[in-house]
């Protein structure tokens, strides 16, 4: 089996549909594809009611069924000479595990993430795409109508169906008030360190609620986090989180901000496409240790340091930072990424480079190359 996870509509149904298309089949076969959220396409996934000939069979947010794993498992393991699966959801498919059995050694996960400069519809050039990404967000829905009244009103109408029907079929969070007031604070504070203490005090609940609702947030692709790099770093402190957006059109925040977000989604989607393919474990960290030395993103391969990248707007001077931990921590590659920048250039052992040339490389043809 193949499952699919992503933010709701990047365009997994649209890819299912053409993997359906697309598929080679035997003489006499065909694929099908069904819906959970539609009453028909559900009693034909209860009652495994589809006919003997279909080879690919496409089933869609099946994770909003409480037993889709059992479900799931079972109907594999009988029919798996027969036929292929493909399973798609909006919340995490290898998180939600709701009893039963696990799926291990029986599929295979991807992540689906909206546009990126690496990955453009043909007939928009590279400074249209980065102008519609910033603006917009990649979501194909706002980034091809570029328009940004539909863009706000696709985002409110996204959000809050996400809030309606995903997070309550799948979580019991009867206080939505607060959750959406923690996702207006967290779309404030975009690049800083989130301070969990600091908003649950503003929302007047504990903590640890505040943190497991960025978790649930995250597992439905709303935001992620980004954590420290603490473990063997010399006058490391624990740091808070930063959390970006997956959207960004949802960061309000200065250029800076929309900038690093911006960035933030390039690589959680080099780095998720990594993993999946390639089973290598990958993370997305940030440096800031006590005398306030901050690199915005280290990414470790298999637990070592492989990069450190700075994301800057307008600065073309190598960041004193990414210089000592450069030094320190020997990566393989330190880069300055700068979005008003005409040409590469390479100073104090740091690649300054032009984020419309940089983030545009296409990293399934080189992975080594960053962003």
């Amino acid at each position: 089996m193949v499952l699919i996870g992503g933010p709701r509509q990047c365009g997994k149904t649209t890819l299912a549909r053409q993997v359906l298309e697309r598929f080679t089949y035997s003489a006499g076969s065909c694929g099908k594809y069904l819906l959970w959220d539609d009453d028909d396409d559900r009693k034909y996934i209860l009652k495994r009611a589809w006919p003997t000939n279909v080879q690919l069979l496409a089933l869609d947010e099946l994770h909003k069924f409480k037993r889709w794993r059992n479900w799931l498992k079972g109907t594999y393991d009988k029919q798996r000479d027969e036929r292929s699966f493909l399973v798609t959801g909006s919340a995490r498919l290898d998180l939600y595990r709701r009893g039963g059995d696990s799926l291990l050694g029986r599929y295979h996960y991807w992540r689906l993430h909206p546009f990126t400069l690496s990955e453009i519809p043909l007939g928009i050039s590279k400074e249209d795409a980065m102008s519609r990404l910033l603006r917009l967000g990649g979501f194909p829905e706002p980034f091809l109508a570029n328009d940004e009244n539909e863009a706000r009103r696709w985002r409110r109408e996204r959000f809050d169906r996400v809030l309606r029907e995903d997070i309550r079929e799948l979580e019991a969070i009867q206080d939505l008030s607060s959750l959406r007031l923690l996702i207006d604070a967290l779309r404030e504070r975009v690049g800083s360190g989130v301070v969990m203490a600091n908003i649950a005090g503003d929302l007047q609940v504990a903590p640890q609620t505040v943190k497991r609702w960025i978790g649930i947030l995250a597992a439905m692709y709303l935001c992620f986090p980004v954590y420290p790099l603490s473990r063997n770093m010399p006058r490391a402190i624990q740091r808070p989180p930063k959390v970006f957006f997956y959207d960004n059109g949802d960061v309000r925040g200065d250029s800076g901000a929309i900038f690093e977000n911006f960035v933030a989604t390039h690589l959680l989607k080099k780095l998720h496409y990594l993993e999946d393919s390639t089973g290598v474990r990958y993370e997305l960290l940030y440096i800031r240790d006590k005398e306030k030395r901050e690199v915005d993103f280290a990414i470790l391969k298999d637990g070592r340091v492989d990069e450190l990248i700075e994301a800057k707007v307008g600065d073309d001077a190598p960041s004193t930072a990414l210089k000592y931990y450069a030094k320190l921590l020997k990566p393989r590659r330190a880069v300055q990424i700068v979005r008003d920048l005409r040409s590469p250039q390479s100073r104090d052992g740091i690649e300054i480079v032009p984020a419309i040339d940089e983030l545009s490389l296409d990293f399934t043809r080189n992975p080594n190359a960053a962003i």
